[in-house]
């Protein structure tokens, strides 16, 4: 199972600008260094909290200071740009990292955004669908290009301008072929979004502030979706998001993930429980389809959704999940605020050279004894 990193990112207002960017950078950076499989960053206009405004135009940043750690938008918000761009762009960056690109996609849910962009009252699933479909179109094409799908507001054509003998009507290709893998954020439970995922080959991330339970749902849904087109889905493409702080001892991880007031665990699961419940979509958060709001507080979202420990505990405890949702091909590491940069780095570090080989190690041993049991059968 590798290992991911997704991170909003998410800091308190008072913190400037340029200096919570730069610890986003430097927290990419270290995963880099630690082997981390790849790291998604999201992306939002409005938002003072959630404050990076384009993920591509800031992994850009990164492209040259990492090595092999591949860069993903977590989301690119389709329906806020026009299409021609995104793909121009998407490609552009794939063609610099030299394939170390993931295309994270989303319709772009805050509503904030959709005013500022003079969209609140679009259909931006609409938009998101109708995006994606011309994006893909786009690089599966050659020049000049007249696309022209039905039921879709997006035409793209250079047909009357193009001179091609001087280069001119052409619209850039990634430099994976015949696209970047595409991926999507999974929240509700059972989802019909990932049937047509994986009728489409695009790939989940079932999110961090969602019970386990109901991530496996995306797997069934997932699943069903890739055996309606005659294909069986490989648990390498499911990705798993998850909450988790590792220290050196259990105290230390009891206070910093949620025990002390000032915890960055704490202030994320305030501001992401404020957010759902202003649009009532408090359900994520729930352990059954009928449980009342009044039970989702903030300490049972985190004692629900936040995994902390030191190694061996956080090790039971990912193997205990892993036994709800079943196999995944990546855990995604959420990122959260460096109120103590040395703890949250700390955290990365024991993950990744602990924790994971501790777990990877355990799964090996479980499919071996899985394998002699069904060769003695």
């Amino acid at each position: 199972m590798r290992l991911g990193y997704f991170a909003m990112p998410m800091h308190p207002m008072h913190r400037p600008w340029h200096e919570t960017l730069d610890e986003d950078r430097e927290a990419v950076i270290l995963c880099d260094k630690l082997g981390f499989y790849d790291a998604f960053i999201g992306e939002h206009l409005t938002d003072r909290v959630e404050n990076i405004t384009n993920s591509m135009l800031f992994l850009a940043t990164l492209i040259h200071a990492t090595k092999t750690i591949k860069l993903a938008t977590g989301t690119t918000n389709l329906s806020q740009t026009h299409p021609t761009l995104i793909a121009s762009h998407a490609a552009m960056f794939d063609q610099l990292a030299k394939g170390r690109f993931i295309f994270g996609i989303s319709p772009g849910n805050l509503r904030s955004d959709a005013e500022a962009l003079g969209r609140l009252d679009e259909d931006r699933g609409k938009l998101f669908a109708e995006a994606i479909d011309v994006i893909l179109e786009i690089w599966s094409r050659e020049a000049p290009y007249r696309i022209d799908l039905p039921d879709n507001r997006f035409k793209v054509t250079t047909e009357t301008t193009a001179a091609l003998e001087i280069g001119l009507g052409y619209l850039g290709k990634p430099y994976q072929s015949p696209r970047p893998e595409v991926v999507g954020t999974v929240v509700a439970p059972y989802s019909k979004g990932v049937v047509l995922m994986g009728q489409r080959d695009f790939h989940p991330i079932s999110a961090n502030f969602l019970q386990a339970k109901w991530a496996r749902t995306h797997w069934t849904n997932y699943a069903e979706g890739k055996a309606s087109v005659g294909l069986q889905a490989d648990p390498a493409d499911w990705r798993v998001a998850r909450t988790i702080f590792v220290a050196d001892d259990d105290v230390t991880a009891k206070r910093y993930a949620g025990g002390d007031p000032g915890s960055p665990y704490r202030f994320y699961y305030n501001q992401i429980m404020t957010k759902f419940s202003r649009i009532g979509r408090l359900a994520v958060f729930k352990d059954r389809i009928d449980q009342p709001d009044s039970e989702i507080t903030l300490d049972y979202v985190m004692n629900s959704l936040v995994l902390s420990g030191s190694v061996n505990s956080v090790v039971d405890q990912i193997l205990a999940m892993r036994e709800v949702t079943g196999d995944c091909g990546e855990l995604v590491y959420a990122g959260m605020d460096w109120v103590d940069p040395k703890l949250a780095k700390r955290s990365m570090e024991l993950m990744a050279t602990e924790v994971m080989p501790r777990v990877n190690a355990a799964i090996a041993q479980s499919n071996s004894v899985r394998r002699k049991v069904a060769a003695q059968a």
